[in-house]
């Protein structure tokens, strides 16, 4: 009977055997990271390297004169950039709200634990999130400028569309991760899927999408300053204006505006948070 109990148990592992587990662990490690390492060399001589035109770009003086037309400002183009930076501004506050309102279904379908049915809502929704990160901002409003034409609508609708990825992605998973308890005490004396909602899921999650918004109405400050590159309105289209007019102190005012603008919402977004969360 001892000799059979003997028999059965497990091997011992000796020093031996955990040194040459951690010699063998350490040269796979090593492997990767010269692999990476090579990965990264190839992709710095295709990407830069070898796709730069080093006889165009010439040696630092030319580089420092290309860069010495935009050091200075167009004191008399800052009256005519008030206008563009308010509708600026205006299309990230436009485009925020609808997108929130799109993130309603969004969120809803994509979480989980309150999707009303899992085989069909839940991928939907979710698709719909990637396909809305997936998608670049410009290209966004290059399709909107194309079905509503050249405008600040086109650049409401881009702002809108792209904020469903993050604001509904964040929220559905901040939707999944609420405490059941207070959705099983509702639910035990007889409330609807409504007063679960509002009761029992949006007193936990409401903080957290509010700071997601918040910082989505940051991001699209900056995101609606260079639509106007494609015909979406607000400082961007300025900056092209002067771009082709080889205006370069006049490109300097207007990054020096859409800088202007970013602090205010900065400072707008701080004090939102503070008074709200």
């Amino acid at each position: 009977m001892n000799n059979k109990a003997t028999n059965t148990s497990p091997p011992r592992i000796t020093s031996q055997v955990i040194l040459d587990r951690r010699r063998t662990a350490r040269m796979i490690m090593a492997v990767v990271y010269l692999v990476l390492l090579a990965l990264v060399v190839w992709s710095v001589q295709v990407t830069v390297i070898e796709d730069t035109d080093w006889n165009r770009l010439g040696g630092f003086g030319k580089v420092w004169e290309a860069a010495n037309r935009f050091i200075g400002l167009d004191m008399a183009l800052f009256p005519n950039l008030i206008e563009p930076a308010i509708e600026t501004l205006m299309i990230a506050c436009l485009g925020t709200l609808l997108g929130v309102f799109l993130c309603i279904p969004a969120a809803w379908f994509g979480a989980l634990n309150i999707t009303p049915f899992k085989p069909v809502t839940y991928p939907l929704a979710r698709m719909m999130m990637t396909l809305s990160r997936s998608i670049h901002e410009i290209v966004w409003a290059l399709f909107f400028v194309s079905a509503v034409g050249l405008g600040a609508l086109a650049g409401i609708f881009a702002i809108a569309v792209r904020s469903v990825g993050f604001i509904a992605k964040m929220s559905a998973e901040a939707i999944e991760d609420i405490d059941p308890g207070p959705v099983e005490a509702i639910r035990a004396v007889g409330g609807n899927d409504f007063q679960v909602v509002i009761y029992a899921i949006l007193p936990q999650v409401l903080p957290q999408v509010l700071g997601v918004i918040i910082f989505e109405w940051e991001i699209n400050i900056r995101r609606s300053a260079i639509l106007g590159l494609v015909g979406a309105g607000g400082l961007g289209l300025v900056f092209f204006r002067q771009m082709n007019t080889f205006n370069f102190h006049g490109v300097m005012s207007v990054i020096v505006a859409i800088l202007g603008l970013i602090l205010i919402g900065e400072a707008l977004s701080h004090w939102v948070r503070r008074a709200l969360i």
